[in-house]
């Protein structure tokens, strides 16, 4: 990631040449910051209703600027392993959260959400606490302010469309059912509002099982799948002669 771009010359580039104040969108993805720490962002983008900063090497919250206005933050696949109490604090607001693919490991951490008190939505697809035994519903229970966890509510409501406003394709939303059907799985890159496809991976699964991030299922199939080919191989290199007829 070495030819990322630093995350004040991105938030720069970002303003085109609007002040701070203006701003009520801003996406950071993919930049750089700085040793781990949020850079360039300060308490003039007071405005600032969406921030997405996902993919940019984030271990800390700690400069997260006071964002009274914040609804919905991005930070999937970052480092952050703790110090979310910061959120509370200076985005006393935020009603969307995304923390999929961090260092988040236990229910301890995740405790400091319970003051995020307009919290409706929570995902942490892909961080290690997803494997801890009954990790909806101790969630469910310790955050009694969310109603979806990784897109799911607790009864497997899938959360309606209007959660994803923000994506260009919107609009195309509406169909998403046909198109389970007529694409191949797999084929899907953002898989968060599509798990319903996941009942086609054998329907004797556990209903909870739905709400299980479909991207995890994919990659454990991905690499599943590798290691049997990889064993096919071997086998035929073995006995070159045992499948032919």
């Amino acid at each position: 990631m070495g030819g990322a771009m630093e995350m004040k010359k991105r938030i720069n580039l970002e303003l085109r040449n609007r002040a701070p104040e203006k701003v009520t969108e801003l996406v950071l993805d993919n930049c750089r910051s700085s040793n781990g720490e949020i850079e360039g962002l300060n308490d003039s983008f007071k405005e600032l209703e969406f921030l997405s900063m996902a993919n940019v090497e984030l271990t800390s919250l700690a400069k997260l600027p006071t964002l009274s206005k914040l609804r919905k933050l991005e930070l999937s696949d970052n480092v952050i392993s703790g110090g979310l109490e910061v959120l509370a604090e200076r985005c006393p607001n935020l009603t969307y959260l995304n923390l999929s693919g961090n260092k988040i490991k236990d229910l301890g951490t995740v405790e400091a959400l319970q003051n995020l008190k307009n919290l409706k939505s929570l995902d942490l697809f892909n961080c290690e606490i997803t494997n801890l035994e009954d990790y909806r519903d101790s969630i469910f229970e310790l955050l009694q302010q969310i109603t979806y966890l990784d897109g799911f509510d607790q009864e497997d409501n899938e959360a309606p469309d209007s959660e994803d406003d923000d994506d260009e394709d919107g609009d195309e939303d509406d169909d998403d059912e046909g198109e389970d059907e007529a694409g191949p799985p797999g084929e899907y890159e953002e898989e968060d509002d599509e798990d319903d496809g996941g009942s086609d991976l054998g329907e004797g699964e556990e209903e909870e099982e739905v709400g299980l991030s479909y991207l995890m299922k994919e990659e454990i199939q991905d690499s599943m799948i590798s290691a049997e080919a990889k064993l096919a191989t071997k086998i035929l290199t073995v006995f070159p002669n045992c499948c032919e007829g």
